[in-house]
């Protein structure tokens, strides 16, 4: 039978994962606790306990889990028979002066092993900790999988995963490793320093400020407590990360300015109605007088896919 989604829609078994092998769709693990919303932010809504808001016509039970987490792929060996497999691949090619690292991902990235590309394990680590199984929705996806196995890892390297969360993996799987399921749409896999390049700096601030700035940003962000990218708030976080350039404008203006970023939340908007609407506010204080100066992007976190509503402004405490 085809394979239950978390989203109610259907997907043709894999083979080469075992045929239907995951729990019902209700068995769904609870979600990790969201970013404190310590803006402020009052009126309906602020503050919720849950990560996602349940929708008018229904509970939260109802709604996905929808992933947009950020950290670094890599590949785990789901049985020892897949393993010998492999190593009998690896001595039909040519591996002199490869690392295992490099072999692997030389073996895999041919046509003729792809079978092996599909049988092999891919966890998300974030901050050091196995987070997530990555399966795609869409088989054909399996190249960006192995594209993020690099051949050469460093620690800079950063994978975008935007999905659903499903429930946890049997132990059967891979290898005895329990850890949620995320079906992803896409998959992003590049280096902190392209990002931080592809970025477009302000005349008047050096090159070398404008890359010291962005990069604290955007590792103060990936190193908050528990962002594992699967609460709306941790999303919206994310999603500006990679996606959204005003954040690290800002912040290169305000360390020009003598100020330091003092805090980076997230507060439910009271916009939200039919729609999950978040504000997240960077907060940055001067660091002679102590004067905290606060600006706010809003975000739509309903679906799938984030999306800015307003973008970066002064805010005000309500």
């Amino acid at each position: 039978m085809p394979e239950p989604l978390p989203d109610g829609r259907e997907l043709a078994p894999d083979p080469a994962y075992g045929g239907a092998w995951a729990d019902p769709p209700g068995h769904l693990e609870p979600a990790s606790a969201p970013v404190a919303p310590a803006c402020g932010c009052g009126g309906p809504g602020a503050g919720a306990a849950e990560g996602r808001q349940p929708a008018a016509s229904g509970s939260a039970s109802d709604q996905p889990t929808f992933v947009y987490a950020i950290g670094q792929i890599d590949f785990r060996f789901p049985s020892l028979g897949v393993e010998k497999e492999l190593a009998q691949a690896v001595g039909r090619v040519e591996t002199s002066g490869l690392s295992d690292r490099q072999t692997v991902h030389s073996v895999i990235s041919q046509p003729e092993n792809r079978y092996l590309a599909r049988q092999l394990c891919y966890v998300l680590n974030i901050q050091g900790i196995d987070t997530y199984l990555l399966r795609p929705r869409d088989p054909g996806d399996v190249a960006l999988l192995v594209d993020a196995v690099r051949p050469d890892p460093r620690p800079t390297d950063l994978d975008v995963v935007i999905g659903l969360r499903g429930p946890l993996a049997p132990p059967s799987l891979c290898n005895g490793l329990t850890l949620p399921v995320v079906y992803f749409d896409q998959l992003y896999s590049f280096d902190s320093t392209e990002l931080i390049s592809a970025i477009e700096r302000p005349e008047q601030i050096p090159a070398d400020q404008f890359e010291s700035a962005s990069y604290e940003l955007l590792s103060r962000i990936l190193s908050l407590g528990d962002n594992a990218g699967d609460t709306d708030e941790h999303r919206a976080l994310n999603y500006l990360a990679v996606r959204y350039q005003g954040i690290y404008h800002k912040t290169v203006e305000a360390f020009a300015a003598n100020s330091a970023l003092s805090a980076v939340e997230v507060c439910d908007s009271r916009l939200s109605g039919a729609r999950r609407i978040l504000d997240v506010v960077l907060s940055y204080t001067h660091r002679h007088n102590d004067v905290t100066e606060k600006f706010s992007v809003r975000l739509d976190c309903t679906e799938e896919f984030p999306f800015v509503v307003t973008k970066l402004a002064a805010y005000y405490d309500r």
